[in-house]
């Protein structure tokens, strides 16, 4: 009994006091770390893609997910259609391009 202390339970009062908020204290950080690290940059990386994807329009040069790289030719709501090589024409849906290249970059 000379190293042992006594033991003292926790009362209902010590719990509403502060003791409840501070056990979930961690798991609300956590969240909140998780929404700035990986929820909020992957919602600007999508909102960024539906811009892009809004904004295609005849001539542009792209690139798609595949690897194809093209120049618009026609574009409708869902489709567009890329001239890969002279005389070559390839349809897409829209959601495959990957990235609108700068003008001039195919040869």
């Amino acid at each position: 009994m000379f190293f042992i202390t006594d033991a003292h339970a926790q009362t209902a009062a010590d719990m509403t006091s502060g003791g409840a908020i501070a056990q979930f204290l961690p798991f609300i950080l956590m969240f909140v770390l998780l929404y700035f690290l990986m929820i909020r940059p992957q919602m600007k990386r999508q909102k960024e893609t539906k811009n892009m994807l809004a904004a295609l329009k005849k001539g542009d040069e792209v690139a798609t997910i595949g690897g194809v790289v093209g120049k618009i030719t026609k574009s409708d709501d869902n489709f567009i259609t890329l001239e890969v090589s002279k005389g070559v024409e390839m349809q897409f849906q829209r959601g495959a391009v990957q990235s609108i290249l700068p003008t001039g970059s195919i040869k």
